[in-house]
């Protein structure tokens, strides 16, 4: 295997054993392997973590309520407001109001992002279902 070219990078790289030296060469990009122990692993990405905010479970009711009410509000309104615009969607390209129809997109916008932002809150206690592994897949 000392002969594998995918194992060396260059042949005056390999020492008589064929292994790679890499002590004297300071262009390595890569940075030194550490020990990394189980107190550093969590059972969320980095980024899920940042994302969560965990409160009370009265709190997180009625964050999402109210969230998703104002959404679905927000989205409807949005699509009446831009039907009023284009005139049932039989008006001419002259004769649409540009501020209404973009009033009707900035409220579905709206509401999209209340929905989105809504799902950062999580009761204490629960977790993500795609994170956890102790399930088994009997499904074959």
């Amino acid at each position: 295997m000392a002969d594998d070219p995918s194992h060396s990078s260059a042949p005056a790289d390999a020492d008589a054993d064929g292994t790679v030296d890499r002590s004297g060469d300071s262009a390595d990009p890569s940075p030194p392997m550490t020990d990394t122990t189980d107190t550093d692993r969590t059972d969320e990405p980095q980024g899920a973590q940042a994302r969560s905010v965990v409160v009370p479970t009265a709190v997180y009711k009625r964050v999402t309520v109210f969230s998703t009410l104002f959404a679905v509000f927000a989205v409807v309104g949005g699509f009446l407001v831009l039907d009023v615009a284009t005139d049932r969607a039989t008006a001419e390209l002259s004769e649409i109001d540009p501020l209404i129809a973009l009033a009707g997109l900035g409220l579905i916008a709206l509401g999209a992002v209340t929905y989105a932002f809504s799902t950062r809150f999580q009761a204490e206690g629960m977790g993500n279902a795609k994170d956890e592994t102790d399930e088994s897949s009997n499904n074959g």
